[in-house]
């Protein structure tokens, strides 16, 4: 991290970062730990769980427009974390809380079952090169967890600029028990709550089409 990402971090970690107890590798989640949303956030509220928060740009705009909402970034890396936290702090999201976690172990145990009114996946990195498909996040191993976090009815938004993952996520996700398609046509219409980002732009202008999907869990 550079100096003003280690500072942000040892200022604002204690506010805005869970603790959580690991397993083995450093950003694991031992299976007994779990979230407890009304304690962590000193209130029930809807909680939106975006995955790979980056940045953390989309956010710490969404939860600095939507303050009667709870929204958790899940990311590795902990410059974007640092970034995030530094965002948060001068937008005032105090409806905002980040864990350094791997996504699926986030998903699968760590997250009350049902308790996500919505589950982000925006950009996440395609691997793009053939031989390395295989470490893509939603492949046939996510729709379950990602189910189990949700609750009934809750949205799984998901965007990405690389037509052969949207294509891939589409399929897969069509083919999900207890998923259903929450649009018509071919895909979902850009979601209104994403903030444009530099990275989004900078798809766009090397001609990439955006591709949003959206499905609502059903039981």
């Amino acid at each position: 991290m550079s100096d003003g990402q280690e500072r942000a971090w040892e200022e604002f970690a204690p506010r805005y970062l869970l603790e959580v107890e690991r397993s083995e590798a450093a950003t694991s989640v031992h299976p007994e730990a779990r979230l407890h949303p009304a304690e962590e956030y000193g209130r029930a509220a809807p909680l939106v769980v975006e995955i790979g928060s980056g940045q953390g740009h989309a956010i710490v705009h969404a939860a600095a427009q939507r303050p009667h909402e709870d929204f958790l970034a899940v990311e590795v890396f902990r410059a974007g974390l640092a970034r995030t936290m530094l965002d948060a702090a001068r937008a005032g999201a105090g409806n905002l809380r980040l864990i350094e976690a791997n996504a699926p172990e986030v998903l699968a145990s760590y997250l009350p079952e049902a308790s996500a009114q919505e589950i982000w996946v925006f950009f996440p990195d395609p691997w793009h090169k053939s031989k390395h498909n295989k470490r893509r996040l939603v492949d046939d191993d996510f729709p379950p967890i990602a189910r189990r976090a949700l609750a009934e009815g809750g949205l799984l938004r998901l965007a990405t600029d690389w037509e052969h993952y949207a294509r891939q996520m589409r399929e897969v996700l069509d083919r999900a028990e207890g998923l259903e398609r929450a649009f018509d046509g071919d895909w979902a219409p850009r979601y209104e709550g994403r903030v444009m980002t530099a990275f989004e732009r900078k798809g766009i202008e090397r001609g990439r089409e955006i591709r949003d999907l959206t499905y609502r869990r059903v039981r």
